[in-house]
């Protein structure tokens, strides 16, 4: 029969290797947030308060587990030395940046949801956009597809690019300057080009992933 020290011992270590909580994962996205955003941890303080924690020792709780399980390590009497040691599974890949319209001009919106291609694309200069719109389809990029974007500001005439113009409208396009405007040529025999004065390329594309 095991002695009951053992059987801590083996307790221990499994709580070590089980994946961490609902909570402690916000309390992780909430440290890694104020990491990001001002250069250093929260205190215990703010993470009760973001989370209605009234007991220090239940923030510590949470850190404590964020410790054993290899998310973050704390330097002794420090208050704000919180530091991130390994980025978690369901943190990484590439960001998703938003939507792109593949049909008329509309707005690209950010969001912090993620997409893990990163076995497929170098994730330091690519992003992911979803594809709305079917002008593009001769390209073989049909809508709810995923399309990777090569981070680039200059691109080739006939490019697939994103193309933002100066109303801040962004759109999935072939890239055609010409003489005293730019053309934004649809894939999609059906459909008109797009003529602007001017417009900036965020991205030439590096690959599409088909919808299932």
């Amino acid at each position: 029969m095991p002695r009951p020290k053992t059987i801590r011992k083996v307790a221990a270590h499994a709580a070590e290797l089980a994946p961490p909580t609902e909570r402690q994962t916000a309390v992780y996205e909430f440290i890694r947030e104020k990491i990001q955003s001002r250069g250093y941890g929260p205190t215990v303080r703010e993470i009760g308060a973001a989370f209605r924690i009234r007991s220090p020792n239940g923030v510590m709780c949470h850190l404590k587990a964020l410790e054993r399980k290899g998310w973050i390590t704390r330097g002794k009497n420090m208050s704000r030395a919180i530091e991130l040691i390994g980025e978690p599974v369901h943190l990484r890949g590439l960001p998703m940046a938003g939507w792109v319209a593949a049909g008329s001009l509309r707005p690209a919106e950010e969001n912090s949801e993620r997409i893990d291609f990163e076995t497929l694309f170098n994730r330091d200069n690519h992003f992911v956009l979803k594809v709305m719109g079917d002008s593009m389809i001769d390209a073989q990029i049909a809508d709810g597809d995923w399309v990777i974007i090569h981070k680039r500001k200059t691109a080739h005439a006939g490019d697939i690019v994103i193309a933002q113009t100066d109303d801040g409208d962004a759109t999935l396009k072939q890239w055609f300057p010409e003489r005293d405007r730019i053309r934004l040529q649809p894939a999609n025999a059906s459909m008109k080009p797009i003529y602007v004065k001017n417009a900036r390329v965020m991205g030439v594309l590096a690959g599409v992933v088909r919808k299932t």
